[in-house]
């Protein structure tokens, strides 16, 4: 009869813990598959702001320059920095 006690409790905490885990699991998936979603937007957004920085410069003859706060900005903010960095040029207040 003791015995059969303890199997029901061990049994019981096992199922416990196997609980706690999935749902620790399925925490962890829901995080990274939206940090996931954020980090491949800002690369996307990064490079889109390089591609439109090339386009000023090469198609349409702006000429912004290509120093490192312009590199920057564009890496970490993506095409609203490049268009950001487009009307101060075109103000006459970029001075990178």
């Amino acid at each position: 009869m003791l015995l059969l006690a303890i199997s029901t409790i061990n049994l019981v905490e096992y199922a416990v813990v196997a609980l706690v885990i999935l749902a620790l699991i399925y925490i962890v998936l829901k995080i990274g598959k939206n940090l996931l979603k954020w980090v491949f937007g800002v690369i996307i957004n990064s490079i889109l702001g390089f591609i439109a920085i090339f386009l000023l410069n090469y198609v349409f003859a702006i000429n912004l320059p290509f120093t490192l706060p312009v590199i920057i900005a564009t890496a970490l903010f993506g095409l609203p920095a490049v268009g950001t960095l487009l009307i101060l040029k075109l103000a006459g207040m970029l001075v990178a």
